[in-house]
C-alpha cells in the first residue's frame, strides 16, 4: 500500500531522520515503512528559535485494511492511486514539411521534446549558438564589452534562463509539472528538484540540462539548427506556410511554434507588419540590489543562519503605494549570486541576476522593480518595447557608452546625494560600473516607488536599507512587453492559422517552469490537429 503523507516536520534542533518522523506522525514503527520517497521539502522559518524542515513523502507499507483505515482519517494522509500517463489525442491533418519550433529556450525545447516523442520529427531553429560557444561569447562580453547581437544572455541555446538562478518555481498548478521535472533530471538536472519546495538548478547545472534536453530531442528524431535566424514569415490568406531565414533560405511548414523569447524585438516588429494579432502588455522595470548574503541569512534564519541543511536564504518582498497605483517588489532573487550584463541590442544596458547551483558567492542580489503598463507608454502594440529600449539607451549613455552599468549605493539613492559606489560587498557586475544618479535612467514614478519600497522592506528584513547596499541599473526584461494573441483551446494565433505563439516571449509564461509547461501544452495542441510521420 502506498500513502502520501504531508507535513512531516523535522526540527533542526533534533537528530531525526525523515523516516523516523513519518513513522512517529503515523503512530508506526520505523521498520513498518518499507520505502520512503520525498516529494516535497520546504523550510519553515516562522519560529526563528526552532526552524524546521517540512516534508511531504510517499511511503510504502504492509499493513491491514483496518490500520490503513485509521491512517487515512488524518487530513495529512492520502491513499495514493497509481498515476497513469495521459496519452495525447493525435490529429489526422498532414503537416506540410516538418513542424518548426522557433527558439531553443525552455518553451521551445519542451515543445520539441514532446513532439519528438510522438514521431513528429520537429526542427528547432535557434538564432544563436550552442551552449558552449554561447558561454564563451558571453564571458567575452562581460570581460571586454565585446557584444554579439545573436549570441548573448538573451539569445542562444537554452534561452535567457541559461544565465539565471535557474529557478523552477511557478504559480501554475499543473499536474504535468512532475513529468517535466523528471525530464529535467533525465537531462542532467540535480535530483533534488523533484522534491524541493523552491527548486533551482543554477546556471552551471542548467547548461548541462539544456544540452541533455537537446540530445534527447535528437534521439527521438528531432533536429536543431543553430545560427538559424528567422527574419520573416510566409503568409497567404491569413495562414502561415513557412519561414525565411536571414540567409534567404525558405523552410515550408504549416505548423510553426513561435517560442522566440521576450527579447526578440525584430520578430515582434515583423509580426505586427504582417498583421498578426499582437498587443501591448504590462511588465516591470527597476534595478538590482546587492547585499552580503550573511545579512539575508541572519534576517531570515536568525541563529540558524549558515546551517548546512538550509543553504543561502532568499526573500520575496512586496510594497504597495498608499493609493495602490504602484507596486514595488523583489523579482528573480538570486541567493549567493551575481549581477550580470544582459543586453540583447547594441547600445543598451540591461542587468539580470544569476547564481551557480551552490549559491556560494557570498552576495545576495535581487531585482527591485515597479509595475508599468499601457497607461505609462501607450496602447500601440510595440509601445512597451520602445519604452524598454528608451531607458536601456539612457543607461548605456550614463554608464559611459561601454556597457558599464550606472550604479549607486542605497544611501546616496535614498537621500538624493552625490552618487557613490562605496558599498559593503564587492560589486559583481562586469564589465564595470559608473557612479550615476539612477533617477536619471528611470521614470520618476519608478524611482520614487523604489525609495518607498526599500524603506518598507527594511521593516521586514533588518538591514535591507543599509546605506552600503548597492543598486545597479537597469532591469527591464522582467517579462515580455507584448502578448501574441492566440485561441485558448487550440493555442493557434487568433489571426493566422499555422502559427502557435508559445512561452514567455509570446506573453504566456513568466519563467523557466511556466515556459516549459506552455511549450508542452502547445505541442499537445499541434499534435491534436496534425498526424505524426509514422
Amino acid at each position: 500500500m502506498r500513502l502520501k503523507v504531508n507535513n512531516v516536520r523535522v526540527s533542526l534542533l533534533e537528530e531525526t531522520s525523515v523516516k523516523e518522523a513519518a513513522a512517529k506522525k503515523l503512530g508506526l514503527k520505523k521498520q513498518d515503512i518499507d520505502n520512503l520517497q520525498i516529494v516535497r521539502r520546504a523550510v519553515d522559518a516562522r519560529r526563528k528559535n526552532n526552524i524546521s524542515l517540512n516534508y511531504h513523502v510517499l511511503i510504502d507499507l504492509e499493513i491491514s485494511s483496518k490500520q490503513s483505515g485509521r491512517l487515512v482519517k488524518d487530513k495529512d494522509v492520502t491513499l495514493l492511486a497509481e498515476e497513469s500517463l495521459v496519452e495525447p489525442d493525435l490529429g489526422v491533418e498532414k503537416i506540410v514539411g516538418r513542424p518548426l519550433v522557433i527558439g531553443a529556450g525552455p518553451a521551445g525545447l519542451l515543445a520539441a521534446l514532446e513532439l519528438a516523442r510522438y514521431g513528429y520529427r520537429p526542427l528547432i531553429l535557434e538564432r544563436g549558438k550552442p551552449v558552449a560557444q554561447r558561454v564563451d561569447d558571453v564571458q567575452r562580453f562581460w570581460k571586454d564589452g565585446k557584444f554579439d547581437p545573436d549570441s548573448n544572455v538573451q539569445f542562444g541555446e537554452g534561452g535567457a534562463g541559461t544565465f539565471s538562478d535557474g529557478k523552477l518555481t511557478t504559480r501554475v498548478n499543473d499536474p504535468v509539472m512532475g513529468r517535466i521535472l523528471k525530464d529535467f533530471v533525465q537531462a542532467g538536472a540535480p535530483k533534488e528538484i523533484l522534491y524541493e519546495h523552491k527548486p533551482h538548478v543554477g546556471t552551471d547545472q542548467l547548461r548541462v540540462m539544456v544540452m541533455g534536453l537537446t540530445n534527447e530531442i535528437r534521439v527521438f528524431g528531432g533536429e536543431i539548427r543553430y545560427n538559424a535566424h528567422v527574419v520573416d514569415f510566409i503568409v497567404k490568406e491569413n495562414s502561415l506556410s513557412g519561414v525565411i531565414l536571414s540567409d534567404g533560405e525558405k523552410i515550408m511548414s504549416n505548423a510553426v511554434i513561435l517560442a522566440c523569447g521576450h527579447s526578440a524585438r525584430d520578430t515582434y516588429s515583423r509580426l505586427l507588419q504582417l498583421g498578426i494579432g499582437i498587443e501591448a502588455k504590462p511588465f516591470a522595470i527597476g534595478v538590482r540590489i546587492e547585499h552580503p548574503q550573511e545579512l539575508i541569512d541572519k534576517a531570515q534564519y536568525g541563529d540558524f543562519a549558515g546551517h548546512p541543511r538550509l543553504g543561502a536564504a532568499d526573500y520575496a518582498l512586496v510594497h504597495h503605494t498608499p493609493d495602490k497605483s504602484r507596486t514595488a517588489y523583489s523579482f528573480c532573487m538570486c541567493p549567493g549570486g551575481m549581477v550580470v550584463a544582459a543586453a540583447s541590442e547594441a547600445g543598451g544596458v540591461v542587468v539580470n541576476g544569476m547564481s551557480m547551483y551552490q549559491r556560494d558567492s557570498g552576495i545576495a542580489n535581487s531585482a527591485l522593480v515597479v509595475n508599468v503598463g499601457p497607461q505609462d507608454f501607450g496602447t500601440d502594440p510595440l509601445a512597451g518595447m520602445e519604452f524598454q529600449r528608451y531607458y536601456e539607451k539612457l543607461a548605456f549613455k550614463a554608464g559611459g557608452g561601454c556597457y558599464n552599468a550606472p550604479a549607486q549605493n542605497v544611501a546616496s539613492f535614498l537621500k538624493y546625494l552625490q552618487p557613490d559606489l562605496r558599498c559593503n560587498i564587492k560589486a559583481t557586475y562586469r564589465p564595470g560600473l559608473t557612479a550615476c544618479a539612477l533617477d536619471s535612467v528611470l521614470p520618476d514614478f519608478v524611482a520614487d516607488t523604489l525609495r518607498s519600497g526599500i524603506l518598507a522592506f527594511d521593516k521586514k528584513i533588518q538591514g535591507f536599507a543599509d546605506g552600503g547596499a548597492l543598486l545597479t541599473g537597469i532591469e527591464t526584461r522582467t517579462s515580455a512587453p507584448v502578448r501574441i494573441m492566440r485561441n485558448n483551446d487550440t493555442k493557434v494565433s487568433i489571426t493566422h492559422n499555422g502559427l502557435y505563439p508559445c512561452g514567455e516571449g509570446a506573453g504566456y509564461a513568466g519563467g523557466i517552469m511556466s515556459a516549459s509547461l506552455d511549450g508542452y501544452h502547445v505541442a499537445r495542441a499541434v499534435m491534436a490537429k496534425f498526424t505524426p510521420f509514422f
